[in-house]
């Protein structure tokens, strides 16, 4: 018996409308969310119009349309994406809420409400997202186009954007406006620590990523259901182009996607009284959330001691180790996530459980913020099917900015605190690299990327100035430089660095 406020996951949905599908409708934010909203609600195998109105908190993530101040969605949005999914599924909640930027979200969600619900504050609480990628990519070109504004009014709990913790007005002026770029950094950084060359570490990161696809290619809710192998991984292609380095097209969080999932959280004594039956029930036995110091303070660049430390407390509240986990979902939006969390504890790109459940996020599809929520629904089920077994799910968000960790299991357990506050003066205490933003003279390359992407082919250099030891940006753009960051192995290399109106630049001389 456990403590009848103990919370539980009770149902969990999915969809995924692909452009190849001959029904494609170019769907919204709100029906993508609302279809997955709908799975999880049968899901329970209760009364679905009861336990919609039982809901008292729907809870969301914030989609790429409405991620920014500075432009309005193209094909218009609900002024409450919220509620207007709750009203398509007949739920009233008493609260609504849409959570900041950040692909970690869906997992501190999960955890929030679970202890909401284990405090008695709430009994029945909704995780739901969704992201229409590939509708606005199909009617971005087009005279004829939907128009899915709605409005709804409501209350609604809007979190903010929180991006200011991925970025500012420096690191934006030196190139630092993607995620791609800026995970480039990461992993160039983590090839320095290990002594590898540009071609063994590119082949390593192949070999990581083969297996996802294999996994994405039978995952039915996949955005890109085909298995690739090491060598087309590896090899740079017509199809398979450079992005940003050390990054081809094939390593990179695949966007343009349509899809949505939910999660369906009550107590046990709601879960009885709504008639979810015990086979239904999952319980979250272990959970952290941890925030990494911004990227330009950080000591070491190509280690996380947010995912180090979130995935060891959530083992610790569990009571299980690591050779315990029986399925693994880890962020994936590029390799140097995955790479942090096995380098940490041991495990190889092989591990024959497999380190994906959905297919990760270049095959699977990364639908933005919401990506674990669907690792999270994936993990849900592989519970039911595998008794008393612990699934560990691992969301990140920013430039491994926060880290969030659930480890699932059917194994009837009452709710565990974590210590992530605690954990978190850890992280606070660690030493800052000071930075000189206007910089000049003489230094060496930390660690380096190559916006392919960019109409001039244009590296970004973190690096350190020789008389002082401090970083600093710079932007490369003279060809000479470019062509060893692009076509050589820069690192450690010496380049002067000055200083002008729009930011640093770096050359060889």
């Amino acid at each position: 018996m456990v403590d009848p406020r103990t919370p539980v996951i009770v149902g969990v949905g999915q969809f995924t409308e692909r452009i190849d599908d001959p029904d494609y409708r170019g769907m919204s934010s709100v029906e993508l969310a609302t279809e997955a909203v709908r799975a999880a609600l049968a899901d329970t195998g209760a009364d679905v119009a009861a336990v919609a109105k039982a809901i008292e908190v729907f809870a969301g993530l914030r989609q790429f349309e409405i991620c920014t101040p500075f432009a309005s969605a193209p094909l218009g949005c609900s002024d409450n994406y919220i509620r207007s999914v709750a009203q398509r599924v007949g739920a009233n909640p008493a609260r609504a809420v849409l959570e900041p930027i950040g692909g970690n979200g869906p997992q501190k969600l999960v955890s929030e409400f679970g202890g909401a619900i284990a405090a008695g504050d709430i009994e029945v609480a909704l995780i739901l997202g969704s992201e229409n990628g590939s509708t606005l990519k199909t009617f971005a070109g087009r005279d004829q186009k939907p128009d899915h504004s709605e409005t709804v009014g409501g209350q609604l709990d809007d979190r903010g954007y929180g991006f200011e913790q991925y970025m500012s007005e420096y690191t934006a002026n030196h190139g630092l406006t993607g995620a791609p770029v800026q995970y480039g950094l990461l992993d160039n950084a983590r090839r320095k620590r290990l002594g590898l060359g540009v071609d063994e570490y590119r082949r390593q990161m192949a070999e990581l990523f083969a297996p996802f696809s294999k996994v994405a290619a039978k995952n039915p809710f996949s955005s890109s259901p085909i298995e690739r192998s090491v060598e087309e991984l590896a090899t740079v292609s017509a199809e398979n182009r450079m992005i940003c380095d050390p990054y081809p097209r094939l390593m990179v969080a695949r966007d343009t996607v349509n899809q949505g999932a939910a999660a369906l959280i009550m107590s046990v004594e709601a879960a009885r009284k709504l008639g979810v039956a015990e086979e239904k029930w999952v319980y979250l036995h272990g959970h952290a959330d941890q925030r990494e110091q911004d990227l330009l303070d950080r000591e070491d660049v190509s280690v996380s001691y947010s995912s180090k430390q979130a995935v060891a407390e959530a083992l610790r509240g569990t009571g299980i180790g690591i050779d315990d986990v029986a399925t693994f979902d880890l962020y994936s939006c590029f390799p140097f996530p995955v790479f942090a969390v096995c380098d940490d504890f041991g495990l190889a790109a092989d591990d024959p459980r497999g380190l994906t459940l959905t297919g990760g996020l270049p095959y699977f599809g990364g639908p933005g913020n919401n990506y674990s929520l669907h690792g999270i629904a994936e993990t849900v089920v592989a519970m039911r099917d595998k008794p008393g077994a612990f699934g560990l799910v691992g969301a990140n968000g920013g430039v491994m900015s926060k880290y969030s960790v659930g480890v699932y299991s059917t194994t009837p357990t009452d709710w565990v605190p974590d210590r992530s506050k605690e954990l978190q003066a850890d992280i606070a205490a660690l030493p800052k690299v000071a930075v000189t933003r206007n910089a000049n003279g003489a230094g060496v390359i930390e660690t380096y990327s190559v916006r392919y992407d960019w109409p001039v082919r244009t590296g970004v250099i973190i690096g350190r100035l020789a008389a002082d030891n401090s970083r600093f940006l710079a932007l490369a753009e003279e060809p000479e430089l470019v062509s060893l960051l692009s076509d050589g192995d820069p690192l450690n290399v010496k380049i002067t660095v000055r200083s002008i109106d729009s930011g640093n630049r770096a050359t060889l001389h």
